[in-house]
């Protein structure tokens, strides 16, 4: 397969792209800044361009057998339109070139499911509060993106992770139209769901992926968070 990831270059662009390369398939990794991606693979090819600049994105897309996005921006009380234009550029672009299989990863940040099992005290203390402030615009956007992709009329999936950490390995994570369980993914699993779900026919599915272990605590997620956005 030919897969074309945009936002190639954050933290879990990077782990999937490396995970579809090694899966056998050749990718597309778009990114702003080309010259500091990491990874070279005779089966990769780094394409430099700005998701919000639609105008870029068609010549990219073209001969694709999927497209996967895991476009991100950090919490700011700034307005936030990356996710959703930078999808609908991609939805576009798409189109133009007949190309059909979306995924995106959006957040069950912004859908808090009342039915998550195994949440600790802490998320169902915080959430709230985060969505309601740091939180607030980025949530919107992802909103925004998704009814893009309800939109789209392409074989879409979107993927709702959870609080996303970092893991040197897959785990046996829990996957599927379902509500999410704990309070963490780690980028490892999501890089492989990603990659199954682009091998995979699109039914217009939303989905989440929750890691059940070897998962760190609320406090150590918050204190990431608090120094991130300080």
């Amino acid at each position: 397969m030919r897969i074309v990831i945009y936002g190639a270059n954050g933290q879990t662009g990077r782990l999937l792209t490396r995970r579809a390369l090694d899966a056998g398939h050749t990718a597309v990794a778009v990114t702003r800044r080309p010259d500091d991606f990491p990874i070279a693979d005779p089966a990769l090819s780094v394409a430099g361009a700005d998701v919000l600049d639609g105008a870029a994105l068609a010549d990219i897309v073209e001969g694709a057998d999927a497209v996967l996005s895991t476009l991100g921006v950090p919490f700011t009380r700034e307005p936030v339109d990356t996710y959703s234009m930078g999808t609908s550029n991609i939805v576009t672009a798409m189109h133009e070139t007949d190309t059909r299989r979306l995924v995106v990863v959006s957040s069950s940040g912004a859908y808090p499911a009342p039915g998550r099992t195994g949440a600790p005290f802490a998320l169902r203390l915080f959430e709230p509060i985060v969505t309601k402030t740091i939180g607030k615009t980025v949530y919107d956007d992802i909103r925004r993106m998704e009814a893009v992709v309800h939109d789209s009329g392409l074989d879409w999936t979107i993927v709702r992770p959870s609080g996303l950490f970092d893991l040197p390995y897959v785990t046996e994570y829990v996957a599927g139209q379902r509500d999410p369980v704990g309070a963490f993914t780690s980028r490892s699993d999501l890089a492989d769901y990603l990659v199954a779900l682009a091998a995979s026919a699109g039914h217009d599915d939303t989905v989440t992926i929750s890691t059940t272990v070897d998962t760190p605590t609320m406090w150590q997620m918050i204190r990431r968070e608090a120094f991130k956005s300080a």
